[in-house]
């Protein structure tokens, strides 16, 4: 396929290219699309709730086509400005909150309590020590990450489902089993628990997948042919 040079990185035109990465590697590209298609299907949890899902992992991962696409799929499935920004919310707690634990390994260091083992699950129970150090910033993030786990456009169970995925992307053990819980205490299911899962591991090799577009851009690009913007 013939690519026109740009200066820009993104360009939602460039998911025209989709189709040409299906032809260069048809077997894997659509093994992804099947798979995809089987994740969000509506079943333990509605489809509408998967992509809401999708468009907290698309601001974890940072890809505009994903983002851009998911939102536009959650907006045709009536979803709400409120509810895209409650679910961006979730995943912004999330994020600090997986820096913010992590913080207990550091603390191990410093203090030579690490023998080996670097990822015990009571290293968790050390991060009130570390709050101490500067009581007033953990306080306020503390109360953001309240506001945003709470009831609201979207109900606190499936807040805490967009936090298990949300975890899982991060690879964050700690905010997993800390979610998980209180995703099952609000009543959830192991097959909303995996479902989502699912989800999350689709948006995740879905960013890697687009950017496959910037690939072949860069790879097609002419240095004295530039398009003007």
């Amino acid at each position: 396929m013939e690519h026109k040079n740009s200066n820009s990185l993104y360009e939602r035109s460039n998911l025209k290219r989709v189709p040409e990465m299906q032809q260069i590697v048809p077997q894997g590209a659509n093994s992804f699309f099947q798979f995809m298609g089987e994740a969000f299907a509506g079943n333990a949890i509605t489809s509408r709730t998967k992509e809401l899902i999708a468009v907290a992992i698309t601001h974890v991962t940072g890809c505009p086509y994903c983002i851009d696409v998911h939102t536009g799929k959650f907006k045709k499935q009536e979803g709400s400005v409120e509810e895209i920004v409650e679910a961006i919310l979730v995943a912004g707690a999330v994020n600090a909150e997986t820096v913010l634990f992590h913080s207990v390994n550091a603390w191990n260091t410093m203090h030579d309590l690490v023998v080996n083992e670097l990822y015990e699950t009571t290293n968790a129970d050390k991060l009130p020590l570390v709050k101490e150090t500067r009581p007033e910033t953990f306080a306020a993030f503390d109360q953001f990450q309240s506001n945003a786990m709470k009831d609201g456009a979207i109900d606190a169970k499936t807040k805490q489902l967009i936090a298990v995925v949300v975890s899982h992307v991060n690879g964050c053990a700690y905010s997993i089993d800390n979610h998980t819980k209180k995703f099952k205490a609000l009543g959830g299911t192991k097959e909303e628990l995996m479902e989502g899962v699912l989800v999350g591991g689709v948006a995740n090799a879905g960013y890697v997948l687009t950017h496959g577009i910037n690939a072949l851009n860069a790879y097609d690009y002419q240095p004295n042919a530039v398009a003007q913007n």
